[in-house]
């Protein structure tokens, strides 16, 4: 029986489109001197500035801050890694993130059973933290990890185990939902259930592979734990 979910945060908790896009676009205007050079620097990490869109493989999807960061600094020879990392966190916790469900009354229910809930994402724990907050679920999670939380980030397992450490469940009793070969490689190395959900980018056929069930969003997760055995 399934005791804890952890959770992946942007295109899980959060729809990834509608939340990320615009942090894209200010985060490139404001990097580069013209529209021109934003449009440039926006290709750079697989997002096209005019048509608002990612492309499948950008590490703005799955890849941590740092990581982001690391992209562009070649393209940015003026600024130091501390100051790119420091100012896209700074503009990531004011990100007006779009929920992909209705997240009090979903995460709720699954409080109702009983159930330990954990995020775990390659953002910075300050954003994450904020984005919880202003999506006003903060109180229904008992674990919050960020890249830079002493875990590492995914696709390792380290922030997942700490979920089992904080929590006290073994990983088997643990499914972990997220959007993205990432999150579902994470679970997989973790020896947890895994769960994709389709409010991201990635798209059925590239995650089933690594899910024991590939899921519209999170709101279906009450029913797919009804289909598992008891015990």
């Amino acid at each position: 029986m399934i005791a804890g979910i952890i959770f992946d945060k942007d295109g899980t908790l959060f729809d990834f489109r509608r939340s990320w896009g615009e942090w894209t676009a200010r985060l490139m205007r404001g990097l580069a001197p013209d529209e021109a050079g934003a449009a440039r620097l926006s290709a750079v990490v697989g997002y096209d500035l005019p048509t608002g869109t990612f492309s499948p493989d950008s590490p703005v999807i799955a890849a941590t801050t740092a990581e982001i960061a690391e992209i562009l600094l070649e393209h940015l020879p003026q600024m130091s890694r501390t100051a790119l990392v420091g100012r896209m966190n700074a503009m990531a916790e004011q990100v007006p993130v779009a929920e992909a469900v209705p997240l009090r009354a979903v995460l709720g229910a699954l409080r109702d059973r009983g159930l330990r809930l954990g995020v775990a994402t390659n953002d910075a724990e300050g954003p994450a933290r904020a984005h919880l907050a202003q999506a006003g679920v903060s109180d229904l999670f008992d674990f919050v990890a960020g890249f830079d939380s002493g875990w590492g980030g995914k696709p390792a397992p380290g922030q997942l185990a700490a979920f089992a450490a904080h929590t006290g469940i073994s990983p088997t009793r643990i499914a972990m939902v997220g959007d993205s070969r990432h999150d579902l490689m994470a679970g997989r190395a973790a020896g947890m259930r895994t769960v994709a959900v389709l409010t991201g980018i990635a798209e059925a056929p590239e995650l089933a592979p690594l899910a024991d069930a590939v899921l519209p969003d999170i709101g279906h997760l009450a029913g797919w734990l009804d289909t598992l055995p008891a015990v």
